[in-house]
């Protein structure tokens, strides 16, 4: 997941730099959104991480 929102980050970036203003605009925004769903995973992960399986 992480890697989705580097790969459109630097998609975004280069778009940016070519005058592509539309696409560096989307790229952007999927990169966010993937990065917040990364990091909402993780921290679910951890919380789960630290109570243990239970099992």
């Amino acid at each position: 997941m992480l890697r989705w929102a580097i790969i459109f980050l630097v998609l975004a970036l280069v778009a940016g730099a070519l005058g592509a203003g539309g696409v560096a605009g989307l790229s952007m925004n999927i990169a966010y959104v993937l990065f917040v769903i990364f990091l909402i995973l993780l921290v679910v992960h951890f919380i789960q991480g630290k109570r243990g399986t239970g099992l």
